[in-house]
């Protein structure tokens, strides 16, 4: 994967070291209106509980972000004091207000300087392009002053589907595109000698997610110089789909020593996300916090060939799939934690056999995927089979293995649904809507239906959807055909509904051409 393996630096957020050899930091948001200063404290007091290293809250305009000190300040009186990160769209007044209070700042190079994406081409000759990245960074210079003066760390937070218009025009919709703005950030805080940063590359897909990260190491190694990373897979649900999903992507880049501090992005209360975390760094690192790079890394690169890998069950020394076939080929087993396989292995196509311990579903269903999923995102393996030493019953492996196989984009087989996490610019009950979609659209299938809570993930956040369901005003609805908007401010109690209609409408459409 890596000619040398990537190596991050140390810097510390709050009293908190992040990066080199220290164990990789745990995070969540919280859900809560950053205005509501005693719902935030009572919050976060949970995640921080919960077994959270930073505790992040969104701050989308300047009276959110001046909040941020009510919150700090209660949270220290009753003795807590975990770094707290704000989280910043679209609006750097307010970073440059919640520099001055917090331990740390998340901007987005896609709409921080540059308007949001509207998805249409934006040609630029090369000097007009160096003409964007001059004004870009004279708008990015008074954060970096704030941030110079109160010891604030910044993380450049990439979003897959967020990026702007004139960086989409270039290189398209992709990991590149990803780490090229990515990049461009960082050459400007280098430039004015600000070091204090950490880097991410999220998407709603684990593959790209993987590759976005993967193509930023490799950038920045190749000039010399290198940053911790933050890992998370966005939208990525919630229940056992949202745990898998996450646990694949986030997974695969620990398992090469690649990431310092994680979020797993639920769709539930936040606190939840801290032990789902934890089960991931478990599987793949132990109790080691932190895993020791193979000799010979994983091969990232997909194999290129026409892929439905099979679900198989062990028995009596043999492994028999989902139609009653035996498999006659190779079988890969392993017990995680553990090095399945590596180097020129990983090239010949497998039945990936994962042998697990334990009696509970949910932190089988998170090892397996940390473990496992990283053969599929990469169609590396011909096919899974799951054991479990405990009571789990077969059909559960067997239902394990296809969840993994539609998380990680290997074989789908229902619809896969991505929802955010939610945050305090949600202007709906997000789990409520969660579930209705679900109850109207789970008899489809081959479909991916995305929830967002707001229109910050959403249409571009959930880039690659057939069909979106995105918070608006309070209470209203927009519902989105790919990124096109085709019914606006649609009432939350019917909106479930009128997202079945189109998609039946287009199906039925699509018949009868």
């Amino acid at each position: 994967m890596r000619e040398t393996a990537y190596k991050s630096p140390v810097i510390t957020i709050g009293s908190v070291p992040l990066g080199g050899n220290h164990p990789v930091r745990i995070q969540s948001m919280t859900t809560t209106s950053t205005l509501d200063t005693a719902a935030s404290i009572a919050q976060c007091i949970r995640i921080i509980e919960a077994g959270a290293d930073f505790v992040r809250l969104t701050a989308q305009g300047i009276r959110e972000a001046e909040n941020l000190a009510g919150i700090k300040k209660g949270l220290l009186k009753a003795g807590y004091d975990t770094p707290l990160i704000a989280d910043i769209h679209f609006n750097p007044q307010a970073a440059e207000t919640a520099a001055r209070i917090v331990e740390k700042v998340r901007i987005n190079p896609g709409n921080y300087a540059d308007r949001r994406a509207s998805f249409t081409e934006v040609r630029l000759s090369e000097k007009e392009y160096e003409s964007e990245l001059e004004r870009i960074h004279s708008r990015v210079l008074p954060l970096i002053k704030i941030c110079h003066e109160y010891g604030t760390a910044i993380r450049i937070g990439v979003n897959h589907g967020s990026l702007s218009d004139r960086i989409m025009t270039r290189y398209g919709n992709t990991p590149e595109g990803m780490a090229v703005s990515a990049m461009e950030f960082i050459e400007i805080f280098r430039a004015e000698n600000f070091h204090r940063l950490v880097l991410s590359m999220k998407s709603s897909d684990s593959g790209e997610m993987i590759r976005a990260t993967l193509a930023i190491t490799r950038m920045m190694m190749e000039k010399g110089f290198s940053y911790p990373l933050h890992l998370g897979v966005t939208e990525a649900g919630e229940g056992e789909d949202g745990r898998i999903r996450s646990a694949a992507g986030i997974g695969a880049l620990l398992a090469e020593g690649i990431g310092d501090t994680i979020r797993v992005s639920l769709s539930e209360a936040p606190e939840n996300e801290i032990p789902v975390a934890r089960e991931i760094l478990k599987a793949i690192a132990g109790d080691k916090g932190r895993v020791t790079i193979p000799e010979n890394n994983l091969n990232f690169r997909d194999r290129g060939i026409r892929y439905r890998p099979g679900v198989f069950i062990a028995g009596n020394g043999k492994f028999i799939d989902e139609s009653g076939v035996t498999y006659e080929g190779r079988v890969v087993s392993f017990k995680a934690p553990g090095k399945p396989v590596v180097g020129h292995e990983a090239e010949r196509g497998f039945i990936l056999h994962g042998e697990f311990a334990g009696d509970d579903p949910e932190k089988l269903a998170i090892k397996a995927a940390a473990t496992m999923g990283k053969f599929f995102i990469t169609r590396q393996a011909d096919g899974i089979c799951i054991s479990a030493a405990g009571t789990i019953p077969d059909y559960k492996l067997r239902e394990l293995s296809f969840s993994l196989l539609q998380a990680t984009g290997a074989r789908i087989t229902r619809v896969t649904y991505l929802s955010c996490p939610t945050c305090g610019r949600t202007s709906f009950d997000l789990q409520d809507a969660i579930k209705k979609v679900k109850e109207k659209t789970m008899h489809l299938k081959g479909l991916k239906i995305a929830i967002m809570g707001c229109i910050v993930n959403g249409p571009g956040e959930m880039a690659g959807a057939d069909y979106g369901y995105v918070g608006a005003a309070n209470g209203k609805v927009h519902i989105y055909r790919g990124t096109t908007p085709v019914l606006r401010n649609v009432p939350q109690e019917s909106a479930a509904d009128e997202l079945l209609r189109i998609i039946e409408n287009d199906q039925e459409n699509r018949i009868t051409e």
